[in-house]
């Protein structure tokens, strides 16, 4: 058992003073007891002045940790924007296989972790092979993600990105967004898949989805996706450029 004496306490019903937590060896809360006694801070109880529920990380690429440092900065040009950026991501991607992937999302839950984040929502469209090929199993790269929060013990929120066009006029997709694309069917699929992923890891694992954008899903297909989800969580791009905010 491990216990905890808050001088200050954020718990549901708002700050709290002197509170003392207990905390099982599977790293559960046991129990949480406002006003406690002040003799929390000898004995083998760990004395803190204020203490926090774990944050969540609530809108995760994890792959994109992978490519840090390749555009933080403005080049010589000084036209670098938002597409630029685009750019050199789908060039990024395209050499990620599901090895790679899991890799790199294990590396940053475990940043999250020490950062002191309980649980990753990840907001992940990175599903078929080069050129848009679906893997042989539909989900690999969602397995990839829920493997690596199984290597790790962060708690996981995935939500697979539903990506049908290249925009409000609903083009086809545009090379470098290939390995995201689903039409309904094949993301209803996903999804299938998906659920049985979460249902089997832990028990701080949930499913939702992630309608990418206003521009990458018909009307149509981003109400029957809230009718697929009707508690949700459902999480999406609302107003990321200027045309969808039109």
């Amino acid at each position: 058992m491990q216990r905890i004496w808050a001088k200050h306490a954020l718990t549901p019903t708002g700050w709290q003073e002197h509170v003392a937590v207990t905390i099982d060896t599977q790293g559960r809360i046991v129990s949480v007891t406002e006003n406690a006694a002040s003799d929390g801070q000898c004995g083998d109880w760990q004395s803190v002045d204020c203490l926090l529920p774990a944050p969540v990380n609530a809108h995760s690429h994890g792959f994109q940790r992978a490519m840090a440092g390749m555009t933080e900065y403005r080049g010589a040009d000084d036209h670098d924007s938002f597409w630029s950026w685009r750019r050199l991501m789908f060039q990024f991607l395209e050499a990620l296989d599901p090895d790679q992937v899991e890799a790199i999302t294990a590396y940053v839950q475990m940043e999250m972790l020490e950062a002191g984040f309980a649980t990753n929502v990840e907001f992940h469209y990175l599903h078929h092979g080069p050129g848009g090929r679906p893997y042989d199993r539909l989900s690999e790269m969602s397995g990839r993600v829920t493997r690596a929060a199984s290597l790790t013990g962060i708690g996981l929120t995935l939500l697979p990105v539903f990506y049908q066009y290249g925009g409000l006029d609903q083009r086809a997709l545009m090379a470098g967004q290939e390995r995201f694309g689903n039409d309904r069917d094949q993301f209803l699929r996903l999804m299938d898949e998906c659920r049985s992923l979460i249902e089997a890891g832990a028990s701080d694992w949930s499913l939702g989805a992630a309608p990418h954008s206003l521009r990458a899903v018909s009307p149509y297909d981003l109400k029957a996706l809230a009718d697929l989800l009707p508690d949700g969580p459902i999480h999406m791009h609302v107003a990321e450029q200027i045309p969808e905010v039109e």
